[in-house]
């Protein structure tokens, strides 16, 4: 058993996107802030409608996955195929964006709390040109779990294990493995969760903070910064006082990565395609977007 620790903390930085909508972005603020196959992570929040309500008009993307999880608020997500989805609280929308889709995501209010992430994940190579697929998950069908005293889990993507137990999060067998908590732990409590050795994990706390404990070191990762960790089959989470977080994990691609805004290749040549076939109206050929399976507990 060996336990994971910080290696790196980012400290999330406010920007806009979309249409001008506030975040604040830790890993992707530049090439060398990736965390291979995170290559993004924003965090957005707040009350004031101004901040959000234009949206993220029409988009395209090539080569990656988007994971967009709502913890308060309505958005709807349009792609160029005539899909719809609402994003509502607690739910995620999990979309591998293979060889091209053009997608909108706009807020469905016009005041109260915003609240959420945005995450990408690359795709090997062998897969950034497959068809597109998306999964429009609602927060009744991600599971959740008490694995400590003070300690709540919900399980998006990937198995929490504890205790003997396993709890299987809707997304699974994909190609980098991702696993995907939010977990909530009150002031006092530990808890310790099994990662996947030779993944790469970070964890990023939205509200309080958190330590973690290696033997006798703590090492704390304060409210909106992603603290990358060291390899490790588990981490060992503290908390002083109450605390919120999304903790990730996924299995490293090791492949070149050229990116240019939405386009994630592994080439320049394959950049300048992607920009031509968008340009042409060919970046979403190859037939309709599927269904992501998802594990449907009985």
């Amino acid at each position: 058993m060996s336990s994971r620790s910080v290696k790196q903390i980012i400290p999330a930085v406010a920007v806009s996107d979309g249409a001008g909508v506030k975040i604040k972005r830790s890993l992707g603020l530049n090439a060398q802030l990736r965390f291979d196959p995170f290559l993004m992570l924003d965090c957005f929040g707040s009350e004031q409608a101004d901040d959000y309500i234009k949206g993220f008009p029409p988009h395209p993307h090539r080569g990656f996955e988007t994971v967009t999880y709502m913890l308060d608020g309505h958005m709807l997500h349009e792609d160029h195929l005539g899909n719809k989805g609402h994003l509502k609280s607690g739910g995620v929308q999990w979309m591998t964006a293979g060889r091209g889709i053009i997608h909108s995501e706009m807020p469905q209010q016009e005041h109260g709390l915003m609240r959420g992430f945005q995450l990408w994940i690359n795709l090997p190579a062998a897969e950034k040109m497959k068809p597109a697929a998306y999964a429009d998950i609602p927060p009744e069908q991600i599971p959740e779990c008490l694995p400590a005293a003070g300690a709540r889990v919900k399980v998006i993507a990937g198995s929490f294990h504890f205790a003997g137990n396993e709890v299987q999060g809707p997304i699974f067998g994909l190609s980098t493995e991702p696993q995907f908590y939010d977990i909530r732990l009150s002031a006092g409590s530990e808890l310790t969760v099994q990662l996947p050795a030779g993944h790469h994990a970070l964890l990023y706390p939205f509200a309080g903070k958190v330590a973690v404990k290696d033997q006798d070191t703590l090492q704390h990762v304060n409210e909106h910064h992603a603290g990358l960790l060291t390899d490790g089959d588990h981490v060992i989470l503290s908390a002083a006082v109450d605390a919120s977080l999304i903790l990730l994990a996924g299995k490293p691609i090791a492949e070149p990565v050229a990116q240019y805004g939405p386009f994630v290749m592994n080439t320049n040549a394959e950049i300048e395609l992607a920009i031509r076939d968008y340009q042409q109206g060919k970046l979403t050929a190859g037939g309709p977007a599927a269904q992501i399976e998802l594990n449907t507990p009985a």
